[in-house]
């Protein structure tokens, strides 16, 4: 492959090199390396492209160390698509780059059969829901030392009967103020089943008709992000095309309400991964300005509903913490906080530095625990100056993040998605212990 079709090369002029992105990177900030900041790699992209350097082993690494957290396009003041160069960097170098036949065997296992598959995950599920009732999480852990560490944090799943998918329709309560579809997702409904339905919740108490498509299981976010750009347009295309399904079986246009901030920052640029097909990008495009974050999407009529219907609930002291996908890939800042700010009994205490990344980035803690475990530390700290007694965020991976780092250094505080926080305060909700 010529080494210049590895990169953007267009994009990469958009660099001024002028570092205000330093800061604001995670493994720059771990490292200190030129290299390893946004600045550092876009000079490597462009120096690839320039035929100055190989895209051998060691550029791999670095592109496939960066978080892909996009701090760096809130900071840049040149307006840099490090987020978009990246995927496309990524996405080459898969078929550049000649993995480890054990990596190439799960990468296709994962994302070619298990995410795009509800039976797969159903059956994994329940797979690991049966070893972790057996204990074999905690005992490999106990004799594979760190290779078992992963397995003995891994996150509890819970039972069948809350691993249920949402019905089609959840008709609203009370006058109706709109009508939206809400994305299940592919993990989700496996290990936050609880979440979907907190979200269905607020938007029926909101005076929503919500209703859910079952055309689509992923779509396609942690493919893109890893580089596997051919199947993350395939399963975007399935997600576009299920959910202009839903709408002609409704008879009307739908806003999509999205629960997770890394699929909805990728929904809402679908159409840059269809900019070479002239037939469907239309449609993306269309699609993409549908797509809404679950807080964003509680405004006007709706918002005052909801308000109208909240009750008490426990006492808490939360600290909310931004998704980088929310804040950096979406730019909704306000709006989650806005509506913590409603809540009865809830107080929002400061955290510091909020819009850092808390080491999840999708899969990547799976795949460097390490350094996804020295990224989350300061956040940690931070959370334990807060003061706070409760975690709020709004992205799976996040979420899990949080949950597994505070167990491992001993804080018993509850991580709740701002969905589940909410719905414990409206009329006989249960309480939320993020357990």
């Amino acid at each position: 492959m010529d080494a210049a079709t590895l990169v953007d090369y267009a994009k990469s002029l958009d660099c001024v090199h002028c570092g205000l992105c330093l800061q604001s990177c995670p493994t720059y900030r771990l490292t200190g390396r030129e290299s390893s900041s946004p600045r550092g790699r876009v000079h490597l992209m462009r120096s690839v492209a320039e035929g100055e350097a190989p895209a051998d082993a060691d550029f791999a690494e670095e592109m496939e160390f960066c978080l892909l957290c996009r701090g760096c396009e809130s900071v840049c003041p040149s307006g840099v698509q490090f987020g978009r160069m990246m995927e496309t960097t990524r996405g080459a170098l898969s078929e550049a780059v000649e993995r480890p036949l054990v990596e190439q065997l799960s990468r296709s296992f994962g994302f070619a059969t298990v995410l795009p598959s509800r039976a797969w995950l159903s059956f994994l599920a329940g797979l690991g829901r049966f070893a972790q009732q057996l204990g074999l999480p905690q005992l490999a852990g106990q004799l594979l030392g760190e290779r078992g560490a992963a397995l003995a944090s891994m996150p509890t799943i819970p039972p069948a009967n809350e691993r249920a998918l949402l019905p089609e329709h959840s008709p609203a309560e009370g006058p109706v103020t709109g009508e939206v579809a809400v994305l299940e997702g592919c993990v989700m409904p496996e290990l936050f089943g609880r979440v979907n339905r907190a979200t269905v919740r607020c938007l029926t108490a909101a005076g929503r008709e919500v209703h859910c498509s079952r055309g689509a299981t992923c779509c396609g976010s942690l493919h893109a992000h890893n580089g596997e750009l051919d199947l993350a347009r395939r399963l975007t295309r399935e997600t576009v095309e299920a959910h202009e399904a839903l709408e002609a079986r409704v008879g009307t246009e739908l806003p999509l309400v999205v629960n997770s901030a890394g699929c909805a920052a990728h929904l809402v640029a679908a159409d840059h991964l269809f900019e070479h097909d002239a037939d469907f990008a239309p449609r993306a495009r269309a699609f993409a300005r549908k797509v809404v974050d679950f807080s964003a999407s509680l405004d006007g009529p709706a918002l005052e509903r909801l308000a109208a219907r909240l009750s008490g609930g426990p006492a808490r002291r939360v600290a909310w913490d931004d998704p980088c996908h929310l804040c950096h890939g979406q730019g909704v800042r306000d709006e989650p906080r806005r509506l913590i700010d409603l809540l009865p009994s809830v107080e929002r205490v400061p955290l510091e530095d909020s819009e850092a990344c808390c080491g999840s980035a999708g899969i990547y803690s799976v795949l460097r625990p390490d350094t996804a475990a020295q990224v989350f530390a300061p956040k940690r700290e931070a959370f334990e100056r807060s003061g706070a007694d409760c975690l709020v965020t709004a992205n799976p991976g996040c979420q899990l993040q949080w949950d597994a780092g505070l167990r491992r250094a001993g804080v018993t505080a509850p991580v709740l998605h701002i969905a589940e926080l909410v719905a414990e305060r409206l009329p006989d909700a249960p309480r939320s212990d993020g357990a």
